[in-house]
């Protein structure tokens, strides 16, 4: 397995341009529960910086808002952010109460299930919420991957001993031998 050759430790946060700021962060704060956190004074340009459940979310504002494209179809296997859920029946039903239109899935893996909830930001970037800790985590033996070659992590011993569960992407499954 290859090794981690610059020391990462976690994903700090990710970055979304917007058309609005104010919109989005309304949405990422009444939605998905996020809080605004202080951004440095030095950024020059409008944004916001929001913080939940471990990761950040800095939010840009577009240079060309009126020009941004915008994402009609709820596609699962488009770009997008991934929530670990308690209930997924409470977040059907919350979504549906916010009139936030969303798409169900379910994968199954060796007669685990998985279900998955996507639906879009006011910009269209994907939102999934899923009970996806339902599957264990598996490591794949190096001569295997193919286009998961990202999973191939080193554990380090005492991951081994906390034999901590880490979400995998779903769709990888299906690319093995092609």
């Amino acid at each position: 397995m290859k090794e981690n050759p610059l020391h990462l430790s976690s994903l700090n946060h990710i970055s979304l341009v917007c058309k609005s700021v104010e919109e989005s962060t309304d949405f990422y704060q009444d939605v998905l529960g996020f809080v605004p956190v202080r951004r440095p004074g030095s950024l020059k340009f409008d944004g916001a910086w929001l913080f939940g459940h471990g990761i950040g979310i800095h939010l840009l504002q577009s240079e060309d808002p009126d020009n941004m494209p915008k994402k009609t179809v709820i596609n699962p296997k488009d770009n997008h952010i991934s929530f670990q859920c308690e209930s997924m029946g409470m977040v059907e039903k919350k979504l549906t109460e916010m009139g936030i239109d969303w798409v169900r899935q379910r994968v199954e893996e060796g007669g685990i299930y998985v279900d998955q909830l996507f639906f879009h930001d006011p910009d269209g970037f994907m939102i999934e919420i899923c009970n996806c800790d339902n599957i264990p985590m598996v490591p794949l033996a190096e001569e295997m991957v193919r286009s998961c070659s990202r999973l191939n992590m080193q554990q380090q011993p005492q991951q081994q001993q906390q034999q901590q569960q880490i979400h995998v992407p779903l769709f990888c499954s299906t690319t093995l031998g092609n």
